[in-house]
């Protein structure tokens, strides 16, 4: 009879305890009120090191550093803003624009089902960073779930997030 297996994630779990981690990427502000989105955006796309797939005057795409899936970004504006209202008419237009390419890009990147695309509005739907508006685009697949999330709470991602940022921006729309 053979044993139970384990799989190792052992790094996901400050993130889904909610627990400050002090294991940041060397240069990440490590002040909780300094937003990681606006550090992302202090350099010039592409930026492998800050998961920084593309960005424009208004809008840009990072890969998200704790996926749901491999190929899961976050399509954000330039502008520090939290609330989806507030933004101005050309920055919402972009956002939209932008998750669009993202969403191209996912496809053609990763050849999925389906395609979720969504935001989590304030820190009671979900934000973890709710600051800094964003909208999440991850493929899907059939029968992509299974037990690991709902008895371990851990997801189990194929690829590393290198190998997701270089299928990403090979598959960028020009």
């Amino acid at each position: 009879m053979t044993g139970l297996g384990h799989l190792w994630a052992g790094w996901r779990s400050p993130y889904l305890s909610g627990e400050e981690t002090t294991e940041r990427p060397e240069g990440v502000p490590a002040d909780p009120v300094a937003c990681v989105f606006c550090w992302i955006l202090e350099e010039p796309p592409p930026d492998a090191s800050r998961h920084l797939l593309f960005a424009d005057e208004l809008s840009a795409v990072v890969l998200n550093a704790y996926p749901y899936t491999s190929g899961h970004v976050l399509v954000l504006p330039r502008r520090h803003c939290g609330e989806l209202e507030e933004l101005a008419e050309e920055e919402a237009d972009a956002l939209w624009s932008t998750g669009r390419r993202a969403v191209r890009a996912v496809r053609q990147a990763y050849r999925p089902d389906g395609v979720n695309l969504g935001a989590n509005l304030g820190k009671a739907a979900g934000a973890g960073i709710p600051g800094h508006l964003h909208l999440h685009v991850l493929p899907r697949w059939h029968g992509d779930t299974n037990f690991m999330t709902t008895v371990a709470d851990a997801r189990v991602l194929p690829e590393p997030l290198g190998v997701s940022f270089d299928k990403l921006l090979a598959a960028w729309p020009v």
